[in-house]
């Protein structure tokens, strides 16, 4: 085990991704990996571990919580699907990121009289789409929590071209029942018929990647520092994240097994912008 003081551990705020070099451990999901990992903590003296991540991370936490072992967790996550917390570590970060490569698109889309469709990470949870497509202007955003057909996305396209627009904005998150690879399938498969062209960009794990912005690097600080204060007064099992501009700690049982729905407001305003 390699120690990290003060000056170690000083000037990586501005990185992304984690100078541990994490990664996951398929050995961690059996008993006898668990039973390991806590033997491992106890014979270095751990007494307490953070743990940032997402719902596999979190996951993991909370089998060594159950096991024994002071836990807090973090929530860290593009997805922004972790119950508990408003916005999770890395979210906003990843839609700046979403955003400017929609609006690089929207040039060449104007220019050339297109359609581009953009698949945006985001797994089952529709968040990074429903947001990078409202703040992007989209004409059509494709969700996981709301089933749309092909058809219905053309008519979208079609629509917009008789409103008098000259080219259009897909979004689509990539655990959308119709995902890029469908929806390129079919305009291609109709495009006779529908009689106007797709492009299809996948920015993939370059969401992932980058400096993390002010929102990423403040709320990371915050529940950083929390995370310290809950072990040293023996407040763990719990899981850390930002509400209403706050810290808030969750039980583990509480927000691992739980939904977290979009926010039927954000939706509503997509669809009635997309007119």
């Amino acid at each position: 085990m390699i120690g990290l003081g003060l000056r170690d551990v000083g000037g990586i705020i501005e990185r992304g991704g984690t100078m541990l070099g994490t990664s996951r451990c398929p050995a961690f999901l059996t008993d006898a990996g668990q039973e390991s990992a806590v033997r491992q903590l106890v014979q270095r003296d751990v007494s307490g571990l953070v743990v940032i991540g997402g719902n596999g991370s979190q996951a993991g936490a909370h089998a060594l919580a159950r096991r024994g072992i002071a836990v807090v967790g973090v929530a860290s996550t593009i997805d922004n699907d972790l119950p508990g917390s408003d916005v999770t570590i890395g979210a906003t970060t990843a839609l700046d990121i979403a955003l400017e490569a929609i609006d690089r698109l929207r040039v060449t889309a104007s220019a050339h009289k297109r359609v581009f469709l953009v698949e945006v990470m985001g797994r089952a949870c529709g968040y990074l789409a429903l947001v990078a497509g409202l703040t992007g202007g989209a004409e059509a955003i494709l969700i996981p929590e709301i089933e749309e057909s092909p058809e219905q996305v053309a008519a979208s396209i079609l629509d917009a071209y008789q409103r008098g627009k000259s080219h259009a904005i897909v979004i689509v998150a990539e655990g959308a029942r119709q995902d890029a690879d469908a929806l390129a399938h079919f305009f291609t498969e109709h495009s006779a018929r529908l009689g106007f062209e797709l492009r299809v960009t996948k920015p993939g794990h370059v969401q992932r990647g980058g400096a993390p912005r002010v929102f990423d690097r403040l709320s990371a600080t915050l529940l950083g520092a929390a995370a310290v204060e809950h072990l040293q007064a023996g407040r763990h099992g719990v899981l850390l994240g930002l509400t209403g501009g706050r810290v808030s700690a969750k039980a583990y049982a509480d927000v691992l097994h739980a939904a977290k729905p979009l926010d039927p407001q954000l939706i509503q305003l997509a669809q009635l912008l997309a007119r």
